[in-house]
């Protein structure tokens, strides 16, 4: 048997081949991303294995560029290792003079094949694929309007500093719908209390009125905000604004199509508490085939949720801290069902959070006790495929 690592990159991998005992077989090969270079890497193997030994391929997971070579090798019946960069760097350091380039990376790939710290892996089919995509795709847009927001907040603390404490949540109905028709202190200050309290009346349904009116009046009368360039930072605010609701409404058809094809996976994961649509293709998607793992622990260890370990001789630490060294994809999701399933009245989760809280540990610590405890949860539902019934 040999074994091939791949240093990935955008344009140009290398490739570098090794035989059982580690012995390098040739000098490493350069091919580009694309079809010649695909072939060329064939012919390079073909002519350092006469013998037509079976060929076992390393590769790191950068970026998204490896995809595309996995996927021709795996069309091919190789088998394919994905490694986190995390080993690689590990056997680097091994070495006492630090050097670092594509042949010596391909190298190192191939020696942690070789040494057996991967198992082989395989990208999910077309519908895991499709719904993972899109679930990493409404992540970064939900990131891009947190980041619009954060603009907004910035701005409105300079030209109308008081208006924070005008309403529970900035980025409401009423609070948007003000801010875009009327964003400077002067044009709200200007604005009739009857048609101010008719405009929030209409976006509140009925909640807001006169007397809120008359408050956010006083508020911009009295505003403390810079009035020199005050009409170029609203334009920014409405433009702002304008982003971030085009972007919820993508948001809103990425849901939906989430939600159908989730439903189509026939998946009983919405029925663990915390859980919904959303986060359930999140997490079904990430993990892929459940058959995978072989114990809960090692999913949890793959959504990187699992404690570190610090122990030297006779000490042993006992505060080891979340190893964030798996699927930061996964992992997030996770948390936020645990955060979910912590404030649900009644379910075990909520039960587990306040036993840990009663323990005297911080909310942060505590959620993440409910995330790996969730964690076992959904490995038992997807591995049995049955819907979570609760513990009596």
């Amino acid at each position: 048997m040999l074994i091939c690592g791949i240093d990935i990159a955008k344009h140009k991998h290398e490739a570098s081949l090794v035989d059982e005992s580690g012995k390098l077989l040739s000098k490493s090969l350069r091919f580009s991303n694309d079809n010649s270079g695909a072939a060329s890497l064939l012919e390079y193997l073909s002519k350092l294995n006469p013998d037509d030994q079976d060929i076992i391929f390393g590769m790191e997971a950068t970026g998204h560029y490896w995809l595309a070579l996995y996927s021709f090798l795996f069309d091919k019946g190789f088998t394919v290792n994905v490694i986190n960069p995390i080993q690689t760097d590990a056997l680097r350091n091994v070495f006492i003079r630090k050097t670092k380039n594509d042949s010596k990376d391909s190298y190192l790939i191939a020696e942690t094949v070789r040494m057996g710290y991967t198992s082989s892996t395989l990208l999910p089919d077309d519908a895991l694929l499709g719904l993972r995509q899109l679930c990493r795709h409404r992540t970064d847009l939900v990131d891009m309007t947190s980041e619009l927001k954060c603009k907004i907040i910035g701005l409105l603390d300079r030209i109308f500093p008081e208006y924070a404490k005008l309403f529970s949540d900035t980025f409401g109905k009423s609070s948007v719908e003000l801010l875009s028709k009327h964003t400077t202190p002067e044009e709200i200050a200007e604005l009739s209390s009857k048609k101010l309290a008719t405009l929030l009346g209409k976006c509140s349904r009925g909640r807001f009125g006169t007397e809120k009116a008359e408050q956010i009046k006083a508020a911009a009368k009295n505003s403390f905000g810079i009035r020199l360039g005050a009409d170029i930072f609203a334009l920014q605010i409405r433009q702002l604004l304008d982003q971030i609701m085009l972007i919820e409404d993508q948001i809103s058809v990425i849901e939906a199509e989430m939600e159908t094809r989730l439903s189509s996976l026939n998946s009983c994961i919405t029925t663990i508490p915390g859980i919904g649509p959303v986060l359930g293709a999140a997490i079904v998607s990430e993990i892929g085939d459940i058959s995978a793992f072989t114990s809960a622990e090692k999913l949890v260890a793959f959504a990187g949720i699992d404690p570190s370990v610090v122990q030297s001789g006779n000490f042993e630490g006992t505060r080891g801290k979340m190893s964030k060294r798996g699927s930061p994809h996964l992992r997030r999701a996770l948390w936020l069902a645990a955060q979910r399933a912590a404030n649900l009245d009644g379910s075990i989760f909520r039960t587990f959070y306040l036993k840990k809280i009663s323990e005297g540990k911080h909310h942060f610590t505590a959620i993440g006790a409910v995330a790996r405890k969730l964690t076992y949860t959904v490995f038992a539902v997807l591995r049995d495929n049955k819907p979570y019934v609760p513990i009596a």
